[in-house]
């Protein structure tokens, strides 16, 4: 997937960003246990579509998720259907 490609499906993804050739996003949440709650929705998500985070960095009442597609070593289709599925889970 081009830059274009990337930047195009970027628009319909609120929050999310490119950073160092990952798709990237931060959740903010109410606090600890709504950050766990969170990060273990997108992980059964992820479980489900066998597609996995680059990493996840849980805080207090903060989630940073970044995708890239590991076969590539770069952004595919997959990291933006991940993204959209997330933002379907309505609690991003």
């Amino acid at each position: 997937m081009d830059i274009d490609e990337i930047k195009k499906n970027l628009e319909t993804l609120t929050g999310w960003r490119l950073e160092n050739n990952h798709l990237v996003k931060s959740f903010r949440t109410k606090n600890f246990a709504h950050t766990l709650a969170l990060s273990t929705a997108i992980g059964a998500l992820c479980q489900q579509f066998d597609h996995h985070p680059d990493y996840m960095i849980l805080k207090y009442s903060e989630l940073e998720v970044s995708f890239s597609t590991h076969s590539t070593n770069s952004i595919t289709q997959k990291d933006i259907n991940i993204a959209r599925e997330i933002e379907a889970l309505g609690i991003a």
